[in-house]
């Protein structure tokens, strides 16, 4: 509707023929062409148990592991062993994590000088009022459709929850990725009240599935082409392209340029807007990256909130006092590694040999 609004593209009369492609945009030109919305689908289970995690393709990872979880819970006490040895492996994963957080702003930093080096000042101002445009169309997404559902359903404040998540979303906007904010969402939403097993499976499939930011970004950026290449779409072509983009979008999730890809390969499906037309904004996407990847997270926040209430996991007096600054700090580690300390100093405790009591010696008889 914004853009449909505004129309940015309007007056820039860009002529497919003459727009050229040149090196990570031809390798996303490339491979988008090459994928098509159905293999969202077909795609989805593995060759081999190993192949997902070799090929670090995100969707059949998290095929297997619904798969192998169902299976842990349906085996009942012989799995517990493995569950336990999966849980510990999580804290080492996490804990590696926060190494790679602390260096990450670095590595944004070095980014964002080579884009700047690469492609001018220019790459700054130029399509400014499109950057502008995602930004106030997330913004008020996130405030009106989010806070709204979160104020309604959940009956929280998605201000309060803004505040309590401060460091994620700094942390999400110097690395322009929501990734590495995922053990502080897991662990703040169980600070909150939030069942354990409702944040572990809700959050780490929302990651793949749930996005919200980048729905945004495809619908923008293709209306954008089409206007700026002089390309009529009717509405129902527009709600087609929609609904292409929602599962273009899954394809590519935890990939390099997914955005692109998921882009060129809509485009290059339906053929109602020309591909190379992605050549226009490609400036400008590291950008934009920003916002689509904060739309992400509290889009991920926000629905984990609601299937913990829908489920009725999620202690509401403790969230309402957790994000009114009344509970305290959450703790910087999780609660299963806060468990296990707890549980190793008890057996600790009840291992040690006990006090031995000084003997009660009897008083002398003293003859006058």
């Amino acid at each position: 509707m914004a853009i449909n609004i505004f129309r940015l593209g309007d007056g820039v009369h860009a002529d497919p023929s003459t727009l050229t492609a040149s090196g990570d945009a031809s390798q996303y030109i490339d491979q988008g062409e090459h994928q098509h919305w159905w293999e969202f689908l077909t795609g989805i289970v593995p060759d081999s148990f190993f192949g997902p995690f070799v090929e670090g393709d995100i969707l059949q990872v998290i095929f297997l592991a619904v798969v192998f979880g169902i299976a842990l819970k349906m085996v009942g006490k012989t799995g517990e062993p493995v569950i336990a040895a999966v849980g510990r492996l999580t804290e080492v994963v996490f804990k590696v994590l926060s190494f790679v957080m602390k260096a990450a702003p670095l590595g944004a930093f070095g980014a964002m000088s080579y884009a700047i080096g690469k492609f001018g000042l220019s790459t700054l101002t130029s399509l400014g009022s499109l950057i502008l445009l995602f930004y106030v169309t997330s913004a008020l997404f996130v405030v009106v459709v989010l806070g709204g559902v979160l104020a309604l359903y959940v009956r929280l404040n998605i201000f309060q929850l803004f505040r309590y998540f401060k460091e994620e979303f700094w942390l999400i906007l110097g690395t322009s990725t929501a990734e590495p904010a995922l053990p502080g969402l897991m662990r703040k939403l169980q600070f909150m009240g939030a069942e354990r097993s409702t944040v572990g499976l809700v959050v780490p499939t929302g990651y793949s599935f749930n996005l919200d930011g980048a729905a945004i970004y495809l619908s923008l950026a293709t209306l954008y082409i089409a206007q700026a290449t002089d390309t009529s779409l009717s509405l129902g072509q527009q709600l087609g392209l929609l609904a292409v983009m929602l599962l273009t979008s899954k394809g590519a999730a935890g990939v390099a340029g997914g955005g692109f890809i998921a882009l060129t390969a809509t485009l290059s499906t339906v053929g109602s807007v020309p591909a190379a037309g992605i050549m226009l904004i490609f400036g400008i996407d590291k950008f934009m990256s920003e916002c689509r990847a904060l739309v992400n997270f509290f889009g991920n926040a926000v629905a984990t909130l609601f299937v913990a209430k829908w489920e009725n996991g999620l202690d509401l007096a403790r969230a309402r006092a957790v994000l009114a600054g009344k509970a305290g700090e959450p703790p910087a580690t999780s609660e299963s590694e806060n468990k296990s300390k707890s549980e190793s100093e008890e057996t600790g405790r009840a291992g040690a040999p006990a006090p031995v009591q000084p003997a009660a010696v009897e008083p002398a008889e003293v003859t006058p």
